[in-house]
């Protein structure tokens, strides 16, 4: 990545983290993109504590857009396994389409509130 789009994205970021915060009834849902995978992580921010997270490691072989929608599924599923229904989501300065629309909506197909 350029440093332009490293900069552009660090501000962005830095925008939509100053709003939003995770609690422990709310926790945030932070989506990190890389250019073959998604991870997705549910974090308490009060505490700094990760409590539940997914990734789309070993999917290599199906789209990647299928891959996130499964990982959205995957951290709705752990999540309500780990008690936590209503998240907060944070794009993490990526643009609001592709991938990180497929894990917002897998998510919510699994059962997740935003």
């Amino acid at each position: 990545m350029t440093k332009q789009k490293e900069q552009r994205r660090a501000k962005i970021k830095f925008r939509v983290r100053n709003k939003i915060s995770g609690t422990a009834e709310r926790p945030r849902m932070s989506v990190f993109r890389s250019n073959k995978q998604i991870y997705v992580q549910i974090i308490n921010d009060e505490t700094a504590t990760t409590l539940v997270a997914a990734s789309s490691l070993g999917m290599e072989t199906m789209p990647k857009k299928e891959q996130a929608a499964k990982v959205g599924e995957a951290i709705a599923q752990k999540a309500i396994e780990a008690g936590i229904t209503t998240v907060v989501f944070d794009r993490n300065g990526y643009l609001y389409h592709g991938r990180v629309k497929e894990v917002a909506d897998g998510a919510r197909k699994g059962g997740l509130k935003f």
